[in-house]
């Protein structure tokens, strides 16, 4: 029982040293506690749907890249082809997101900067655009680096948590089963950016923490392969891709 607790500690130290590091290097776009940009924060819509207003929580959302409904992308690897289902109807900020920077091809030559498998699996994590853990990626349009915010659907919830963390009397719909793809992110609940990480093993620690977006349906055990080091050949969008709705 002790190992487990140090190996858990030290595995979610490891992510979170990853994607904090990255805050460091664009300090002057850097989230924080107190984002605006990025920040949406669960609110109650009974009062919009009692009079028919708009929902706020629905507006602030329509900055972002969303996917409604599922998609399937094809992780192409030196050793073979690793199916990846994403579902937009409980992650749709954190799939869209996914989808859109799959379409525009910035996974496509990056590299897994970390993977953790001692002392127990972890995670394989890439899309890292400088290669070591401290990149992000730069709206074209903004020249800014692009956060969402932190998405996590309560299973007893019909609709997702949005910049918090959830307490631990909630579990989350979509968890971190061996095989679940999610955000990295940094010690700010809205820093996730194009950093993502494929989980080697059950690790249900990370639940309610981090926005599980997706699941490996084949070539799990090409996943388990992965060294650091290794590139993303490509990841392509091979079913879905209608379903990525832009920003309004």
């Amino acid at each position: 029982m002790l190992r487990w607790i140090l190996s858990s500690f030290l595995a979610i130290s490891l992510l979170l040293t990853s994607c904090s590091n990255s805050s460091n290097v664009t300090a002057s776009a850097s989230p924080t506690a107190s984002t605006t940009s990025t920040s949406v924060k669960s609110s109650p819509t009974k009062v919009a749907e009692a009079t028919n207003t708009p929902n706020p929580q629905d507006s602030a959302l329509a900055k972002f890249v969303q996917l409604k409904g599922t998609a399937t992308v094809e992780l192409k690897l030196k050793s073979g082809i690793v199916k990846i289902d994403l579902d937009g109807n409980n992650a749709p900020v954190t799939a869209g997101n996914f989808a859109d920077l799959v379409k525009r091809g910035l996974y496509n030559g990056l590299n897994f900067h970390r993977v953790v498998k001692e002392p127990t699996p972890f995670v394989a994590q890439g899309g890292d655009p400088l290669g070591n853990g401290t990149g992000n990626f730069i709206d074209p349009v903004t020249s800014q680096p692009r956060y969402i915010p932190l998405e996590i659907l309560p299973e007893s919830s019909k609709q997702p948590v949005y910049g918090e963390i959830l307490p631990p009397t909630l579990k989350p719909k979509l968890r971190h089963n061996k095989g679940a793809i999610a955000m990295a992110r940094s010690q700010f609940p809205n820093s996730a950016s194009s950093q993502f990480y494929i989980a080697l093993d059950d690790i249900y620690f990370l639940d309610g923490s981090y926005a599980v977006f997706g699941y490996v349906t084949e070539g799990m055990d090409l996943v388990e392969k992965i060294q650091v080091g290794d590139r993303i050949e490509s990841i392509t969008i091979t079913k879905g891709e209608e379903n990525i709705k832009q920003p309004t």
